[in-house]
């Protein structure tokens, strides 16, 4: 048997290093657990190692979310009340064109085959599109006719009825055209208008410009036709605050029109903006008012129809659906209790007709009532 060189120049066998000292094997084991020893490790180690740091990671990620999301929160009332116009594009929705790549000028290719499109100036350089159209049982005669026609047919006995929309969209709107042709069958006139600033109008947006394009409409209207032909305002949404400021000013003057229907209106703006489901978010942060509210405010844009109809003088038809998602129904309901004790409004008729939620008319669908002739009828009836 060949005796071993312990000489200092040979290297000691590491095997029986380790099997010598217990504590050497135990520190080179925890060492090769180490990252030096990824190579000698298989797939699944290197797996189980890696997952505490993916947890890590996407903690840190939800984390830097939440931090942007705060800082957005924060942010948004803060930009809002430092630049008010925000605001004021916000309550007009104008820039808002749906729906998209229809051609105003063209109301036939929406289906109103018996409308006829024309641009009037309310003001110097200032044009505003305009439609009118015939009650249906007139189509046929209307096909191929031009401006000319179209205005002597204002001799006829049948009434018109002013329509002022909302904000957003245009004149072309889906729910509005279908709401036209409901109107027409029932023989009416519709002439319809996009304020300054909408669809293919010229201008800006404001209250005392929408306020003012009214007035000039309905002006022009009554210069068109007969004393004895009925003309009624239609407002809608944000049109209905339109249209309290126009009749108010039309009584004060003594000419008010045959009678007023408001269609998903509210109390004042504020109130809405209150109320809508975009201010769900900040309604409880404190200083909603200072932050939000008297951003409007500052905008000139009041809308106060809760005021309003101390001053109007003229049968008065509100509709409101329960379900309506944008101006909620308390607020249509609150407005019908103020018009029914204004002393203006003594002697005229005032109704407040609700439409239940299960027909689901929310804010733009009151036209689908069966029911919408019948109420009619009785609120022109002489």
């Amino acid at each position: 048997m060949r005796k071993r060189n312990n000489s200092p120049t040979e290297q000691p066998d590491s095997g029986s290093l380790l099997e010598d000292d217990p504590d050497l094997k135990q520190r080179t084991v925890r060492v090769t657990a180490g990252p030096l020893a990824d190579d000698r490790q298989g797939p699944g180690a290197e797996v189980h190692a890696m997952k505490p740091f993916r947890r890590l990671t996407l903690l840190g990620r939800l984390k830097r979310l939440m931090l942007w999301l705060l800082v957005v929160y924060v942010s948004v009332p803060v930009i809002v009340k430092l630049c008010p116009s925000i605001q004021a594009k916000l309550v007009f929705l104008n820039f808002v064109r749906v729906p998209y790549f229809i051609d105003l000028k063209r109301p036939l290719d929406l289906g109103l085959n018996h409308t006829h499109n024309l641009y009037l100036e309310p003001e110097v350089g200032i044009k505003i599109g305009v439609w009118h159209t015939v009650p249906a049982h007139m189509w046929r005669e209307a096909q191929g006719k031009q401006g000319d026609w179209y205005r002597s047919m204002f001799s006829s006995t049948h009434p018109v009825i002013l329509y002022l929309h909302g904000n957003a969209g245009t004149r072309g709107g889906d729910h509005r055209v279908q709401l036209y042709k409901v109107l027409s069958l029932l023989g009416h006139h519709v002439v319809t208008f996009d304020y300054q600033g909408w669809g293919d109008s010229d201008g800006a947006p404001s209250e005392g410009g929408m306020t003012s394009d009214a007035l000039f409409m309905y002006d022009w209207l009554k210069h068109q036709l007969d004393d004895k032909t009925s003309l009624y305002i239609w407002g809608h949404s944000l049109g209905t605050g339109v249209a309290t400021n126009l009749v108010r000013r039309l009584c004060d003057r003594g000419s008010p029109p045959d009678a007023l229907i408001l269609e998903s209106p509210f109390t004042n703006i504020r109130e809405e903006a209150r109320s809508h489901p975009f201010s769900t978010v900040y309604r409880y942060l404190p200083g909603f008012d200072w932050f939000f509210l008297d951003a409007i405010t500052a905008n000139n844009i009041r809308f106060a129809s809760d005021e309003n109809v101390n001053h109007i003088s003229c049968p008065l038809l509100i509709l409101h659906a329960e379900d309506d998602n944008v101006v909620p129904f308390h607020l249509g309901k609150k407005l019908y209790l103020k018009a029914a004790q204004s002393k203006s409004l003594s002697g005229h008729k005032v109704q407040f007709v609700p439409f239940p939620s299960s027909l689901a008319y929310r804010h733009k669908f009151i036209y689908r009532s069966p029911e919408l002739p019948n109420i009619l009828r009785y609120l022109f009836a002489k």
